[in-house]
């Protein structure tokens, strides 16, 4: 299916439910490590509030599932004299950020980290390393690696495939399946996770299209749902997920691109409304926010509207508690730029708001 959207509109948030200031933890591949930002959601305003951890090269971000700790995933080649990247634990107490553990990924360049939702496994992509990486928890810290798994397939894109990529790592809606986008290999490798133990057993893989690079895997609301973002084609495979054996089938593959664009491109991120009825993807290079309106039984995509991000790469975008506002990491133009949203129709509006930050990576809410 060929996205069509709308031409661009002008829009103005409406005002929103809550007046209730947030903070705002925003991860950098550079010097900055974690950063602290306050959040007015009555203005959209974005204000940086200082150190919050010096931690290198930080590419992402997550919390706990009771918001009590915050693990973090750095793309290092090299981490304590072992060539692996690194994987970090805080806690998380008021405007402060408390060290708890550090450990090696067991791989190179570590892009991702995704907690379970008992709070007892963490799990970790290592992109150049092609590799995946499990952990014990224990009231927020770390064990050292329990499960690694090497991966070997890759597809057939010279320049991006050489090997396999490990980038994306998931927990199904009931924590009964674990899942590791694979890049490189154009897979998504499916486990059965073991909380207590934090080891992980094979449980089938999802083939993509060949030369597409799966990326990341979001599932909707709605339970049954799940979309896969292709990086190296910028298309987006709607899936059917299978509660009973954790597999995934394609209902619908959505090409972002439109028909006269022909240069290069990185499908990237994606963001679900809690209710389910919009969902938005990024897409680098061509530096594009894509809205959809989503069915919310069956999770079928309808194209809405095609923004620019309002700066280059943008590596992550999230909504604010309200969900009047979306704010877009744009990692090479070192800024996270401010877009208001109307909640009815779910379309964008840039008001030009936006906020420096170094090398932006992830933008997480607390």
């Amino acid at each position: 299916m060929l996205a069509t959207f709308a031409a661009p509109g002008v829009l103005h948030a409406a005002t929103p439910t809550s007046s209730r200031r947030s903070l705002v933890l925003v991860g950098s591949h550079g010097d900055d490590g974690i950063q602290f930002y306050n959040w007015d959601p009555e203005s959209g305003t974005l204000t940086r509030s200082g150190v919050a951890a010096r931690i290198p090269k930080v590419a992402w971000l997550a919390f706990s599932h009771g918001h009590d700790f915050v693990y973090s995933a750095s793309e290092l080649d090299s981490f304590q004299g072992k060539p692996t990247g690194e994987v970090a634990s805080f806690r998380l107490a008021g405007t402060e950020l408390q060290p708890l553990s550090a450990r090696n990924s067991a791989g190179t360049g570590t892009c991702h980290v995704a907690p379970d939702n008992t709070g007892r496994m963490l799990l970790a992509a290592d992109y150049t390393g092609a590799s995946a990486a499990s952990f014990r928890i224990q009231d927020g810290k770390l064990s050292e690696p329990v499960w690694t798994e090497h991966y070997t397939v890759h597809g057939p894109n010279p320049d991006r495939q050489q090997t396999a990529h490990a980038h994306f790592a998931s927990f199904s809606p009931d924590n009964r399946f674990a899942y590791i986008n694979d890049l490189g290999g154009d897979c998504i490798h499916i486990y059965k996770p073991d909380p207590a133990t934090a080891q992980m057993s094979p449980a089938g893989t999802y083939h993509g299209a060949p030369g597409s690079g799966a990326r990341t895997l979001h599932f909707h609301p709605n339970g049954r749902t799940a979309y896969c973002m292709n990086e190296l084609v910028s298309t987006v495979d709607v899936l059917d997920w299978h509660r009973d054996d954790g597999s995934l089938t394609l209902v619908n593959r959505i090409h972002l691109l439109p028909d006269d664009f022909h240069g290069l491109t990185r499908g990237c991120d994606t963001v679900i409304t809690r209710d389910g009825r919009f969902v938005y993807f990024a897409n680098r290079d061509e530096d594009f926010l894509y809205a959809f309106h989503a069915d919310p039984k069956t999770g079928a995509l309808t194209p809405i509207k095609r923004s620019n991000c309002g700066g280059k790469i943008p590596r992550n975008f999230t909504l604010d508690p309200t969900e009047r506002w979306m704010l877009v990491a744009n990692q090479d133009s070192n800024l996270i730029s401010i877009f208001a949203r109307n909640p009815a129709t779910g379309e964008l509006a840039d008001e030009g708001k936006s906020v420096a930050a170094e090398i932006p990576m992830r933008i997480l809410f607390v």
